[in-house]
């Protein structure tokens, strides 16, 4: 049987903001205040470091309009920018297993389903976190996931139609040097927004975690007053 959850769509969402948003969150999915919560929005351009970013892992050129952000999540430095949709699952584990390496595997496998919605086959590569396009390998989804108490925070993001250039140009994504990126766009051959995909990525999230989602409208969160989800509302 599914277990419920909300779900919320928060559109375009500074990071921090958002960063913010999902630690009082998982404060309350910990102390079972309320269920677990899934969050599906977009950034504006922002590089995030996680634990594992090396040194010289940035070279972000002069100029370049970027905010650059030190997170918790595991693994190393990525890009976020509109035309991705980002997803994360405020989600306690120990009602999924308490097993970070499958939750991991969950996730692309989420990514995966969505993707074939559109007629794409996303795969995995041994020993690398994210889903790939193969012959060659394109790089197309990213993950990076923090744990406390087994409450998940972070999570995926999908490159849906926008610039993989600073992928490449901007940071050493993932501290992969050679790898290749793209997007749901760049494969298809046509524009795509982050809108037409959400539904495919929110069943397909559903189905992988036996979830039944119940969303929360954007203009009324639903949880309890707050000045960040009033400021998260009007954005």
């Amino acid at each position: 049987m599914n277990r419920g959850a909300y779900f919320m769509s928060l559109g375009l969402v500074e990071y921090q903001a958002a960063w913010d948003l999902q630690r009082s969150l998982a404060a309350a999915v910990a102390q079972g205040a309320i269920p677990d919560t899934v969050l599906f929005l977009e950034h504006p351009p922002t590089i995030t470091l996680g634990r594992r970013t090396e040194q010289g892992e940035v070279h972000v050129p002069e100029g370049a309009d970027v905010a650059v952000v030190e997170t918790d999540r595991g693994g190393r430095s990525t890009y976020h920018g509109p035309g991705q949709l980002v997803c994360y699952p405020i989600l306690d584990l120990k009602r999924h297993g308490k097993d970070v390496k499958k939750f991991c595997r969950d996730l692309e496998e989420a990514i995966v389903r969505a993707l074939a919605t559109f007629g794409l086959e996303g795969t995995r590569i041994e020993g690398l976190t994210g889903v790939w396009l193969d012959r060659p390998p394109r790089k197309i989804a990213s993950i990076g996931v923090h744990l406390s108490r087994w409450v998940s925070t972070h999570g995926y993001a999908l490159n849906v139609d926008l610039d993989p250039t600073p992928f490449t140009d901007w940071i050493t994504a993932c501290g992969l040097d050679d790898a290749a990126f793209t997007s749901m766009a760049q494969e298809l051959g046509r524009a795509i927004t982050v809108d037409e995909v959400r539904a495919a990525a929110r069943d397909a999230f559903a189905d992988v975690f036996g979830l039944t989602l119940e969303e929360l409208p954007g203009d009324e969160p639903g949880l309890w007053p707050q000045p960040l989800h009033a400021q998260l509302a009007a954005s």
